[in-house]
């Protein structure tokens, strides 16, 4: 069965087609600048034909459109027909209290997604127009929508609801739903088979670390709490998201620097976090070479992303009782060792000790980084999100 995953951004498009049998990727791209000129449109199959080329999009449609027809394209394509695409499985952000799995998209799904806007105003959008687009150009092949908050929808009010007046959680939902949930489902299934521990019977802390990062503490493969809250900005200090912070400093600046409100949330999302605080870079790649030149803000934005990492794993220790292990996944996660070593020389009142050795060789790669005789395992799982979605898209069409 072969399943076209389809990732939609704002201006991009990420896909991979994927053998849900097998679970090999047949091909893989993007398509970038969408609506914006001078689009580019890139392409590789696993029979090793690769393509790049400049293409002007103007929408969704017409850059799905372009997927398409280099999938069946005779010379470099990997299927005969679009017949042999037996489902589509979309990466979708948020659900709201809607879904708390993966689902098939009917026109129900579909406004209910559209009632999730406020919730998501750059996200879903985008995504309803992947959707839309697909369903034009493929009008008998199933879709489903995978939902990156569903995951998180095992949380107990108690983790999930804030301080406020409960009205408003009442008149408008506002409340922590979480993201990364299509990653950490994907992560804590991967650390029990990969550990021999039953999944059902297992308490793991997933660390989706990169320019976007988030923490999740899952119990018996349910995730109890999570570190992102009502959107992405919530949690982890990030590559330019400031993460948690005392509300009131909005107010404060706004009045300080006489700026508004969406000002100033486009500072919090898009000039903080280790960008904000180095003044350099939201790369830790840069922010490390520049260490090693000597630059101490960078050192700085370093030493406290790891900080703010090992509190949230502390604090989600309490949350589970006890830890089996912690897993690093996402870009930060998987390459950056020396990142790892310092968040976790903050754990070692959890009896965490950290081999050296493996730490610096496991990059990008499945490995445990922790020494036989550690309380608690540490790994690095690269996390496969699309993947998941195939499985999601595969388990939901076989039962149709």
């Amino acid at each position: 069965m072969d399943i076209l995953v389809i990732n939609c951004g704002s201006s991009s498009l990420k896909y991979q087609i994927i053998n849900a049998d097998t679970e090999a990727v047949l091909a893989s791209g993007m398509c970038d600048r969408i609506g914006i000129s001078e689009g580019e449109f890139s392409y590789k199959s696993a029979n090793g034909e690769k393509l790049s080329k400049k293409v002007d999009m103007k929408d969704h449609e017409v850059a799905i459109k372009i997927v398409l027809d280099t999938l069946i394209d005779p010379q470099i394509g990997v299927i005969n027909s679009l017949d042999e695409i037996k489902a589509v499985g979309h990466r979708t952000v948020h659900g709201g209290e809607y879904f708390t799995k993966s689902t098939l998209i009917n026109d129900k799904v579909i406004t209910q997604m559209e009632e999730c806007i406020d919730l998501a105003p750059l996200h879903n959008p985008a995504n309803l127009s992947g959707i839309r687009a697909c369903q034009h150009l493929m009008p008998n092949t199933p879709m489903v929508a995978v939902f990156d908050t569903a995951f998180h929808q095992t949380m107990p009010p108690k983790a999930f609801m804030y301080g406020i007046p409960s009205e408003y959680y009442e008149k408008y939902k506002i409340r922590r739903y979480g993201f990364h949930g299509t990653s950490h489902s994907y992560v804590s299934k991967r650390t029990a088979q990969f550990l021999n521990i039953p999944l059902e019977n297992s308490r793991i802390i997933t660390c989706h670390l990169g320019n976007g990062s988030s923490i999740c503490a899952i119990e018996n493969g349910k995730s109890i709490d999570t570190s992102m809250g009502l959107t992405p900005l919530e949690g982890l200090i990030m590559g330019t998201r400031s993460g948690d912070l005392d509300p009131a400093i909005v107010d404060y600046i706004c009045q300080k620097e006489n700026i508004s409100t969406k000002e100033m949330m486009n500072i919090l999302n898009k000039k903080s976090g280790v960008l904000g605080i180095s003044g350099l870079s939201s790369d830790f790649r840069d922010l490390l070479a520049a260490e090693e030149a000597g630059n101490e803000k960078a050192k700085f934005a370093r030493a406290t992303f790891a900080y703010r990492v090992a509190k949230y794993i502390g604090s989600y220790t309490a949350a589970l009782t006890t830890v089996d292990a912690i897993s690093f996944c996402a870009g930060v996660g998987e390459n950056a060792k020396f990142i790892r070593g310092m968040i976790i020389s903050h754990l070692q009142f959890l009896g965490i000790k950290l081999d050296g050795k493996a730490n610096l060789e496991t990059v990008g790669k499945e490995g445990i980084v922790s020494t036989p005789d550690s309380k608690v395992k540490v790994c690095v799982i690269p996390t496969n999100e699309e993947l998941m979605i195939a499985r999601d898209t595969r388990d939901i069409v076989m039962n149709l």
